[in-house]
């Protein structure tokens, strides 16, 4: 039996870990690096080991120091979470000769699997389907352009000992080809140490559709239903649900069945995925597959009632399944919102910094019956590094049903309250709004296709503006009262508040009569629309519940200057409350013009220059390819807006910058 596990990892993954652990018994180590002195991993684990700098390739994915660290604590088992070791295969084999369990899969299996060419090769083998494509290693550059124009464009460049996005290009054409073939490489070898590379048919209306299956060590291998993951940007994936709204039984079970069957072909056990390509036929071909606990799993969990991470445990420490096929029922539905360290208003460039303010809903289940659940690895005043992945949380609800899951996420993201960096909380919700999404009408496409000009905010529609209005006044309104019954005042000098007032929002303003009855306040607007509305909310609260004609809204609120910022279902407005004559002077105000930068290239996140591709002097074309950055273990490349001659470098390659700081100029 399993005594004590050292979780080789970091973040949201190593805190899932260590619950599961102290819940079965089972003692803890968590290993950190100088950035993650302080992390949350770190204080929940019953030990903590530092094992070196902040870079993973000093600290996270040194073998040698999580060896020393098993060594030092006496852990008899290890859980590598996801990324990092977790797919090494040379980490498993160490472990096997130091007597420690690994909990995960044989090394065999993750030598085959892991291996993205190797693994493709085997599927085919297996009978499982898969796209066609280029298996063998590519030399350079110019073979791959040769690789791909004998495919068809368009084509997938991706890393073979990738995962998790990095490393992965889509090409259309030559160009893209070569540039997507160096970057993929370079990505590769910073992520994962291995620049091997390998080009496949990009299928087109693509579903990202995968299968959980999970094995013992006595040959008996299931599968644990589908995860819908088409949902992407930049081949990360952000919002996943279970079941898929698109399978239907036979093309599950086919799935499944063949999932199972390659498991069966590389003697696999433990948890894994096997992810496939579905095309609008149900059509699926074989991606490839995660020897690891994907990030994920929580929606299965949900809706199976199986804790993956309890029977990976279980089956390391060479116990039997308890359950078989026909016991795995689906029931219900659950969506995961990957909450990022990511500013969607900036084309969704990474942000460091602090939390000034972090406050997830409540977890557990709701009084409607709905379940939340938030897996996290940060705190309220913990530091979001750029030497690791942005991700912040990950965001699950469960409800009976698809629409009121969702539902049930759209106000759970309502009531997450984050602050001090950049994040794309505002984002997952407009995504719970649109149509195409609450019909399923799905593709990995989604976000490009429903965000073509990138996320430029929600605006609201005319009842949406009329609610926040109501509640813009009704907070105004507290505000006034309070600021009247402020104590030292001299008798009968108290100010009377005015019942009529401008509401400016979102570029439009509302005239508005505020009247109270017994529960609360009549909102007239514009002589057209009464609302009433009841609230807990109190001056110096952040979080408010507004009851507004019977529906129950939840709206961060924020007091900024003279003017209230409200936050809701992905709209972020900032509302002023003015009597007439000061909102009919406020519209005579000029606007503040911003400094002219269309000249300058900014870095447009933390991050370190990797590359500058020109030099002063120089004339580039649209589109042309200047610099690139690195943060978060993404590889960024700025390219030029228009034609134009370059007057000035101000970064060098190997410089860390910071947000808007200048990497070069134009003429």
């Amino acid at each position: 039996m399993i005594s004590k596990i050292l979780i080789a990892n970091r973040g949201e993954i190593a805190c899932r870990v260590i619950r599961t652990a102290k819940r079965v018994g089972i003692a803890t180590v968590a290993v950190y690096s100088d950035a993650d002195a302080n992390a949350l991993h770190v204080k929940l684990a019953d030990e903590a080991v530092h094992i070196g700098p902040a870079p993973s390739n000093q600290s996270y994915i040194v073998i040698d120091k999580i060896l020393q660290a098993i060594r030092t604590t006496g852990a008899d088992a290890v859980h590598p979470g996801y990324g990092f070791l977790s797919e090494n295969a040379a980490f498993a084999e160490a472990l096997e000769k130091a007597g420690v369990v690994f909990i995960g899969p044989p090394v065999g299996a993750i030598e085959a699997m892991g291996d993205k060419i190797t693994s493709k090769k085997l599927a085919a083998k297996a009978g499982v389907s898969t796209v066609p494509g280029h298996m063998d290693l590519i030399a350079d550059a110019d073979e791959a352009v040769r690789i791909a124009v004998q495919i068809g464009y368009p084509v997938m460049i991706k890393a073979s000992a990738g995962g998790g996005g990095k490393g992965m290009r889509i090409a259309w054409n030559d160009q893209e080809t070569r540039e997507g073939f160096q970057s993929s490489k370079n990505e590769a070898k910073s992520s994962f140490g291995d620049d091997r590379i390998f080009i496949e048919k990009f299928i087109t209306e693509p579903r990202h559709i995968e299968i959980q299956v999970l094995g013992d060590q006595h040959g008996n291998l299931i599968y644990l239903g589908e995860r819908e993951c088409s949902i992407q940007r930049r081949n990360q994936k952000v919002i996943e649900e279970a079941p898929s709204p698109f399978l239907d039984a036979a093309t599950r079970r086919a799935m499944g069945e063949q999932a199972v069957a390659l498991a069966q072909a590389v003697g696999y056990f433990s948890a894994g995925t096997v992810e496939f390509i579905v095309d609008g036929q149900k059509d699926f071909y074989f991606l490839e597959m995660n020897t690891r606990l994907q990030v994920e799993h929580p929606v299965t969990e949900l809706i199976t009632g199986i804790d993956l991470v309890e029977q990976m445990i279980h089956v390391a420490a060479g116990e039997k399944l308890t359950f078989g096929q026909d016991d795995v029922v689906l029931n219900g539905w659950a969506i995961e919102s990957r909450l990022y360290a990511e500013d969607p208003y900036r084309n969704f460039l990474p942000s460091i910094g602090r939390l000034s303010r972090y406050q997830p809903p409540a977890e557990g289940q709701q009084e409607t019956g709905v379940i939340v659940r938030n897996d996290t690895g940060v705190f309220e005043g913990g530091e979001i590094s750029m030497y690791y992945d942005p991700m912040i949380a990950k965001l699950c609800t469960w409800a009976p049903d698809r629409i009121s899951a969702i539902d049930a996420m759209a106000e759970a993201l309502d009531k997450f309250e984050v602050d001090g960096i950049g994040h794309n909380l505002a984002f997952l919700s407009a995504v719970m709004q649109k149509p195409r999404f609450r019909d399923g009408n799905l593709t990995t496409g989604f976000i490009a296709e429903e965000f073509p000009d990138g996320f430029v905010g929600v605006e609201p529609d005319s009842e949406g503006l009329n609610r926040l209005v109501a509640i813009a006044a009704v907070i105004h309104k507290r505000l006034q009262n309070r600021a009247t019954a402020i104590s030292g005042s001299l008798g009968g000098h108290h100010k009377v508040l005015r019942p009529d007032w401008v509401v400016s929002l979102a570029g439009q303003e509302r005239h508005i009569v505020l009247s109270a009855n017994d529960d609360g306040d009549v909102v007239q607007i514009d002589k057209q629309q009464n609302l009433h509305v009841t609230t807990d909310w109190l001056p110096g609260r952040t979080l408010g519940v507004f009851t507004i004609d019977g529906d129950v809204l939840f709206a961060k609120v924020d007091i900024a200057g003279t003017g209230i910022r409200l936050r809701w279902r992905g709209i972020d407005v900032l509302a002023n409350v003015r009597s007439p004559r000061i909102a009919e002077l406020a519209r005579l105000m000029l606007v503040k013009v911003p400094p002219d930068t269309s000249k300058m290239l900014l870095c447009p996140m933390p991050g370190i220059i990797t590359s500058v591709l020109v030099a002063v002097g120089d004339d580039v074309e649209a589109g042309q390819a200047l610099a690139t950055v690195e943060a978060m273990k993404m590889e960024n490349v700025l390219r030029a807006e228009k034609r134009g001659r370059i007057s000035s470098v101000a970064a060098k390659t190997g410089q860390s910058l910071s947000v808007d700081e200048i990497i070069l100029e134009f003429e």
